[in-house]
This record gives C-alpha cells, structure tokens and sequence, in this order.
C-alpha cells in the first residue's frame, strides 16, 4: 500500500480482507488498485475491493483479468495519489506481466514489480520464455541505482541460499546474507531492495559475471550463450534445496 494520508493505492491484492482492514484503521479511502499479472495470489481481492471501494483497477493490457479495469501497456501511465507511474512490460514470469516505476516518490524511485524481479531472485517462467525474461530483467536493471523493489513475495532468504552457492566469492552477497538473516530473526522484512544492491547480489541479474557463467556451466555444460546460462540458472534454481 501507498498513501498520501488521506487516500491511498494497493497493489496485487490477494486477499480484501487485509486491505480493508488497513485502510479502515489508518482512516484511508481506497483511489487505485495496480495489478500486474493475472495470478489469483495477486488478482483474488480486486473485485472485493473495488465493489467496497470504488477504486479504479489498472492492469496488463494482454491478461485474463478481473473486469472492469484499465488495461496498460509499455510506455503507458497511471496518474494517481498525485504521482505518475509508468507502466513496463516485463513478461517471463507470464506472458503479459507488467510494472509499475516512478521516477520520484518520497524523494526516490519506485518500482513495483510483481513477481519478475525478487531480492536476490526472479520469478519462475510460468508462460514466458528466458530469453525474455532476459530481457525484462535488463529493463528493470537500467533503472537507477537508487530504486527501491517493492517486489510481491519475501523470497529473500531461500533466495540467497542460492545465490551463495551460484556466486560464493561474492563478499557484497556474503555480507548481505548476513544482514538479511539478522533481520528476518528479529521479524523484520527485507524490502524493499534497491536495483543498485541487487545487481551486486542478485544471480540473475548478473548471469553474465565469469562466476556465474562458470556456475551454471557445472549445473549445464551445454549452456554457452548468454539465454542458455540464464536459463540454466533459471532451471538449476527450479530444482534447488
């Protein structure tokens, strides 16, 4: 959620119950919903929502998703909560994801982005291919340095067991595992990241770093160009424990 004090936005409900919840303790009327793929985690408390609310639903222009809404596509914007959100297709976790980024919210940059980017991971490729995944990790790793991920799960432990394993020489991954672990002993979230910590953590934004090409070599020895490593890391993290 994301409010201004007296109105507010939610993003990737699944579930109304808690958002109605907050926006009644916090005295908040609900402006906006921003969805940005169709699965039920993200899309379950949208009509809910907007039937109790009158809320204006947003989402991606190619998916099945709760009507009525918005559809957007790339380089279109959402104008609410007095900030503009441009929308970004990001596909690979499903074929028609999209997210949110704007450029200044309370003095820095936003990115809502569902589940392509995670902390020290990306979502599985339910629809997409990983060449486009690729691709839509690329995009989102161009922003600035300084943009904070609120991604929609807290993956980041199980996350970063992996990556330790992909790329154990990197110190600044090392380093924030230990900072990630303390938090979440002391019932802390993660998040939000910033895109400049996660391309010095993240495995798969750093798929072409020699370590991370050596890794996934040892999990697939045929992968040789940069989409056959990626998804090579993208399938050896699939079958990971």
């Amino acid at each position: 959620m994301l409010h201004d004090g007296h109105h507010a936005l939610v993003v990737d409900p699944g579930a109304a119950q808690p958002v109605l919840d907050a926006l009644q303790q916090a005295n908040l009327q609900l402006q906006a919903i921003l969805v940005t793929h169709h699965h039920p985690d993200h899309t379950a408390g949208v009509s809910e929502l907007r039937l109790a609310t009158g809320a204006t639903v947003y989402g991606p222009q190619n998916e099945v998703m709760p009507e009525p809404l918005t559809r957007l596509a790339q380089g279109q914007q959402v104008q609410t909560l007095g900030v503009r959100f441009e929308v970004l297709e990001v596909p690979g976790h499903t074929a028609g994801h999209i997210a949110y980024y704007c450029a200044n919210v309370h003095g820095a940059p936003l990115l809502f982005c569902g589940d392509t980017l995670f902390s020290a991971g990306c979502g599985r490729l339910f629809e997409g291919s990983p060449a486009q995944m690729l691709a839509s990790l690329d995009a989102l790793a161009a922003l600035p340095d300084n943009t904070q991920i609120c991604c929609a799960h807290e993956y980041t432990l199980s996350n970063l067991k992996f990556a330790c394993a992909v790329e154990p020489g990197n110190t600044a991954l090392a380093d924030y595992a230990t900072s990630a672990q303390a938090l979440r002993a002391a019932q802390q979230p993660t998040l939000p990241s910033t895109i400049g910590l996660e391309r010095q953590i993240n495995p798969f934004l750093r798929s072409r770093e020699p370590e991370v090409i050596r890794s996934a070599q040892g999990f697939d020895a045929s992968a040789r160009d940069e989409v056959a490593v990626f998804a090579a890391l993208r399938e050896w993290k699939n079958q990971f424990r």
